[in-house]
């Protein structure tokens, strides 16, 4: 199996994933460095959530052909939780609630799992309060958000700003926003951007998948990448964004 290069941190190679007798992604490569955020967008239909599924490793998708490498190693057949552990993250379009289940016990126990596998120091409740408390000060939320249940009777706005709070819990090395901007006023989505430009790092990536422009004016994406029928059609930089805001998908997909 080729490697990648060195600087890469996720590199898909000739991906075709299915669910059911659907086939949806029909050849998609993508590579993405460390230190970058890109987009993708597309009409619906496209295989946008199906790829940031398939590279999550969500069951109901099978990889027929193709890899994913995750810095250099080839993550295309071990479990989502695995994928997890080793830094993937996937922050969902519609998060749901876990009824009975506090943030703090969610948050401490998905951290020292993650800590677990890398070989490093779990945290005591008293430990992982004090580590949180300095994360929840970072992203500008309140402390009642840890004895909340996950996401039971949230706004749409505070459970994508309890996403970003996982992704700053996790440190992942590749986070994929999914839609994260779907539903947001323009304040919840300013709060939401902010973060993710504050979470933003030189070890690792972040993937963008969204409808609209409105996000990328406050996230500005290093690549953007134009999805049809299953696959990577046009790959540009911002102005790709205001080519689509202006003319639609079906101009730029029929060129």
């Amino acid at each position: 199996m080729n490697k990648v290069m060195k600087n890469t941190l996720i590199a898909i190679k000739d991906l075709y994933a299915k669910t059911g007798d659907v086939d949806i992604l029909k050849g998609v490569n993508l590579s993405i460095n460390k230190g970058e955020i890109h987009a993708i967008m597309g009409p619906n239909g496209s295989g946008k959530s199906t790829l940031s599924k398939v590279i999550a490793g969500h069951p109901a998708y099978n990889i027929t052909s193709g890899h994913i490498f995750l810095d250099n190693e080839d993550i295309s057949d071990i479990n989502p939780e695995d994928r997890s552990k080793a830094g993937i993250f996937l922050a969902f379009q519609y998060p749901v609630e876990i009824p009975g289940v506090t943030n703090i016990d969610f948050l401490r126990i998905a951290y020292n799992s993650k800590q677990e596998y890398l070989g490093l120091k779990s945290l005591d409740p008293l430990e992982f309060l004090e580590f949180i408390s300095k994360k929840l000060d970072t992203i500008g939320m309140h402390s009642s958000f840890l004895s909340r249940n996950v996401n039971e009777g949230f706004s749409g706005g505070e459970k994508k700003r309890n996403e970003i709070l996982q992704m700053a819990i996790l440190e992942p090395m590749f986070s994929i926003l999914d839609e994260t901007d779907s539903g947001l006023d323009i304040d919840a989505l300013k709060n939401v951007a902010n973060n993710i430009n504050l979470l933003k790092s030189p070890d690792s990536a972040i993937l963008l998948i969204t409808h609209y422009q409105r996000l990328l004016d406050y996230v500005k994406p290093d690549y953007i990448h134009i999805m049809s029928e299953g696959k990577i059609i046009k790959t540009g930089d911002y102005s790709l964004a205001l080519e689509l805001e202006k003319n639609g998908y079906d101009l730029l997909i029929s060129n």
